[in-house]
């Protein structure tokens, strides 16, 4: 650098793109139903873990009761991965899904 220039940073076609795709909320959180924890856990579980209050979570526990699954998030990969993996380490299965 001569002369007190900078240069910029050289853009690559399509790296726009990639980072918008990445900090996308583009991923569901699913919950699924499963004869083992007690609806008042899975109470619990959503007020700690994805911060909902007590009318939210037992709006949530009760479509995963009845219709054995609930959407509980749509965020950016990497939050959904916390979010799942969190509520994998209390014991509820839940997975990951591309929103489309």
């Amino acid at each position: 650098m001569q002369g007190g220039a900078t240069t910029t940073p050289e853009v690559v076609p399509g790296q726009e793109t990639d980072l918008s795709e990445a900090f996308a909320k583009g991923w569901r959180v699913i919950v699924w139903n499963d004869p083992v924890n007690l609806m008042s856990y899975v109470v619990f579980v959503f007020m700690r873990v994805l911060g909902f209050n007590e009318n939210k979570a037992k709006k949530c526990m009760l479509e995963v009761h009845e219709q054995g699954k609930s959407v509980v998030a749509l965020e950016t990969r990497e939050k959904a991965e916390f979010y799942c993996h969190r509520l994998q380490e209390f014991g509820l299965r839940s997975t990951l899904e591309a929103a489309a």
